[in-house]
């Protein structure tokens, strides 16, 4: 199992894609894996006779793992970089393949060889590099910590059980009991995916997180959007609009570390994806430096790849906000949570009809109007400083020939 991602740690073999005795070429694709952020391919490291799959489908293997044995000739190894070159004494000496370093894709250290009779089941959320799951301020004794490690649950999932101990404390009696009481439910493994977004969210909730809202009159987006032969979506209109705003005052999108605010180096602005069992958050790199028709084709293609869980590398990994609409599921309000290494989510609501007050004709006139809504860190912005930061965005969506 190849090092797929900076915070991979394994991977849940999907489809297996070739058979004992196939013949393959370089870099040919021949198991589709999960991790917690998508669907990615394994490739060969070199051509070959496939003479031993020992991976399984629908487990979890490690990084390093076996997978499948490839017999490759000495040619074959020496163009992968599998093998080094060696003078004629040493290759009387040994002309089998090793293990190579050349190839840092699939090397690993002998202490890391992992044996492949006996598939390792690993938890995504306790090992380094992903996210870990964060303890709640409430006390929990050494004995009961040790018990909820062993099952690989977290003081997150004992939200909803009554303690009988002093101070309302949960007893390790109650827990028993309670995770007796568990498995006499019906129960579903929970997907990669599901439990990165759990993790996730716990740790964004470690903040002070708030909420403010603003009603924005879309009528002439939606003017703008009809005149042009591209249709662009609400949100691409939302998140240039966002990137512009936050690009006057990058602190309202720092972090506060210590006592610092650490400003965005880039204005990269992430978009929610509904997924399979989860949500997806790809990644447009410099939003303010491109026009809304520079986004659009970038944008239509991330949300394919991300519904085909085949985001490019490039396109994950952590922006400054996101933006998520929420509209087409009818949804008028809510308050969406900022991911944990970011300060900003925008959620943009369902629009309706609704009786504006015009002073020019002294009536009311119908406007198309949706509920913006901004949730950040409490600790970097206030009330005041989102409302305006929101209000800007609403500013910039009323001239949407600019953006």
């Amino acid at each position: 199992m190849p090092q797929l991602g900076e915070s991979m740690a394994e991977a849940t073999v999907r489809e297996i894609l070739i058979s004992p005795d196939d013949e393959v070429k370089a870099d040919q694709n021949i198991f589709e894996v999960e991790t917690d952020k998508a669907m990615m391919e394994v490739t060969t490291p070199c051509s070959g006779k496939i003479t031993e799959i020992s991976a399984n489908i629908g487990t979890s293997y490690a990084v390093g793992s076996h997978l499948a044995f490839i017999e490759a000739t000495e040619d074959d190894a020496l163009k992968a970089g599998l093998i080094r070159a060696q003078n004629t004494a040493e290759t009387d000496e040994s002309s089998s393949i090793d293990d190579g370093e050349a190839n840092l894709h699939f090397a690993i250290d002998e202490k890391d060889i992992i044996d492949p009779t006996a598939p390792l089941e690993v938890t995504p959320t306790v090992r380094d590099g992903l996210p870990v799951p964060i303890r709640s301020s409430v006390y929990l004794s050494p004995r009961m910590r040790h018990r909820m490690e062993e099952l690989g649950l977290n003081s997150a999932d004992l939200a909803g059980l009554p303690g009988s101990g002093a101070g309302g404390r949960v007893t390790v009696e109650d827990f028993e009991k309670f995770i007796s009481e568990i498995e006499q439910n019906r129960t579903t493994e929970a997907s990669p995916m599901r439990i990165a977004v759990a993790d996730s969210m716990r740790r964004s909730w470690t903040r002070p997180l708030a909420t403010v809202t603003v009603p924005i009159i879309l009528d002439k987006v939606l003017a703008h959007r009809k005149s042009l032969e591209a249709k662009p979506g609400v949100t691409l209109y939302a998140m240039r609009a966002l990137a512009l705003a936050i690009s006057e005052n990058t602190a309202v999108a720092g972090r506060l570390i210590g006592n610092r605010i650490v400003h965005p180096n880039a204005i990269d602005i992430g978009f929610a994806v509904e997924v399979a069992d989860g949500v997806l958050v790809p990644v447009i790199r410099d939003v303010d430096g491109k026009t809304l028709g520079d986004l659009q084709s970038p944008y239509i293609d991330l949300v394919t790849k991300s519904q085909e869980r085949k985001l490019p590398p490039e396109s994950t990994g952590a922006g400054i906000a996101t933006v998520t609409n929420v509209g087409p599921f009818g949804i008028t309000a809510a308050t969406p949570i900022p991911l944990p290494e970011q300060n900003l989510v925008l959620g943009l609501m369902a629009g309706r009809q609704t009786p504006i007050w015009d002073k020019e004709s002294a009536s009311f006139q119908p406007k198309m109007e949706s509920n913006f809504i901004l949730s950040f860190d409490h600790r970097i912005l206030d009330g005041g400083a989102a409302g305006r930061l929101l209000q800007r965005v609403g500013e910039l969506l009323q001239n949407p020939a600019d953006l």
